[in-house]
């Protein structure tokens, strides 16, 4: 009698983790756009650490899929990173051409080289990834499944 093939099941989908990174992804965009409302240093800072938050949780979904939610450090280091080599892209002509053919895209790559945005990327990765690890340890991600 042939064994049967084993078959891998797929990883368990994490929709009560999911809903709640898209949701507040959306709020720290809402909040990026009023940011840059703000005058001179504040809104640069403000835009800067939003900006890695972002990327933080934009990781954190794209992690999903892989099965358990990916630890705060990795994903804070990434995200920093991240925001690094697009202020690093800046240096190039290649953002401000990007932004003039889409303006969404001034959004995501800015224009213009500015070394203070790297202490808020850091900022903005470590509130971020504090922020995920305290609202796990609270239980918050097994309250919304």
């Amino acid at each position: 009698m042939p064994s049967a093939a084993r078959v891998r099941p797929a990883p368990p989908s994490r929709p009560g983790r999911a809903l709640p990174l898209l949701g507040a992804a959306a709020a720290v965009i809402a909040a990026g756009l009023m940011a840059r409302q703000l005058p001179g240093t504040a809104g640069d800072a403000a835009g800067g650490i939003l900006y890695a938050v972002l990327v933080y949780l934009l990781l954190a979904l794209a992690a999903l899929p892989f099965g358990r939610p990916a630890k705060a450090l990795p994903l804070a280091g990434a995200a920093f990173l991240a925001c690094a080599l697009v202020e690093l892209f800046q240096l190039t002509p290649w953002p401000a051409r990007l932004g003039e053919a889409w303006a969404p895209l001034h959004l995501v790559f800015g224009s213009t080289f500015n070394a203070w945005d790297f202490p808020a990327y850091a900022a903005g990765a470590v509130l971020a990834g504090t922020a995920d690890t305290v609202l796990r340890r609270a239980g918050f991600s097994r309250a919304v499944r």
